[in-house]
């Protein structure tokens, strides 16, 4: 008989696994939280006590489980064109104000989940370049997650109707981004998928990214993290963006106590930041 019932010193001690390796705090009410994930993974690993998977976890002596836990952790569903501003201020300013700059412009998406967020933003600036008739701009998108199954899920870029029915997915930008597989899935159109690099990376190990991005969107994603955590990461943004560089967070983040590197800048519908001079 399955035991799916985690003890508080296991939901503890997987709290502060958890912590340690991505800087995620689970609050003391989320252990059905870790159930439902872990539960999964009892099967697929044949535990028939959740508690000794977390042990297991915890342990580190199988590197398959530990990464699948955290894993399941991690991963987040997203929408297309979520909360819509982010993308129309991209359109309308953004990409407009760096017209001339000579280069690609290089934009990050941090956290990018199961890859709708830079999708997205691969979309807005093919628009934006058939819309304006510029054949002189080009984009380099970095498009980051720790999770490797959902990295991987972006690099395939396939998905179901429940996915592409999330967000602001219009059936222009169906037709004119995606092409139906024969399973009825759609994917994603060569031309978008050469403007992005997926890659593996973890929000708390701040040393790992170099570049300079003109753009960087890390949003709903700030909130899973410490305070201690979050403004290292802010940090990190700060250094890692060009001069007059733009952050976009989730609607109910903030930068709290991070405002000593970057101004804020509301529009009709939201708001963003500027890096300070």
């Amino acid at each position: 008989m399955l035991n799916k019932e985690i003890t508080e010193q296991k939901f503890a001690h997987f709290s502060e696994f958890l912590f340690r390796h991505t800087g995620i705090v689970l609050g003391e009410n989320k252990s059905y939280l870790v159930r439902s994930r872990l539960s999964a993974l009892m099967h697929q690993f044949q535990f028939d006590d959740i508690n000794a998977l977390i042990s297991s976890v915890i342990s580190q002596q199988s590197a398959e489980i530990t990464h699948a836990a955290i894993d399941v952790m991690t991963t987040n569903e997203t929408l297309w064109f979520r909360d819509n501003y982010p993308f129309d201020i991209l359109k309308r300013t953004i990409l407009p104000s760096l017209s001339d700059v000579g280069r690609p412009i290089k934009i990050w998406s941090a956290a990018c989940s199961s890859g709708q967020e830079p999708y997205s933003i691969a979309m807005t600036f093919s628009e934006y370049c058939e819309q304006s008739l510029s054949q002189r701009m080009n984009m380099d998108i970095v498009a980051s997650d720790l999770s490797t199954t959902m990295i991987e899920k972006c690099n395939a870029g396939v998905y179901d109707e429940l996915s592409l029915s999330r967000g602001g997915l219009t059936p222009q930008r169906r037709n004119q981004f995606f092409d139906i597989q024969n399973d009825g899935q759609s994917i994603v159109k060569p031309e978008l998928k050469r403007l992005i690099k997926f890659q593996v990376h973890n929000l708390n190990d701040t040393h790992l990214v170099t570049n300079k991005y003109d753009v960087i969107f890390c949003r709903n994603v700030l909130i899973y993290f410490s305070p201690e955590v979050k403004e290292k990461i802010l940090q990190h943004f700060a250094a890692s963006l060009n001069k007059g560089g733009i952050l976009f967070l989730g609607a109910s983040e903030s930068i709290g106590t991070a405002n000593a590197y970057f101004n804020l800048i509301r529009c009709e519908k939201g708001l963003y930041y500027k890096l300070k001079d």
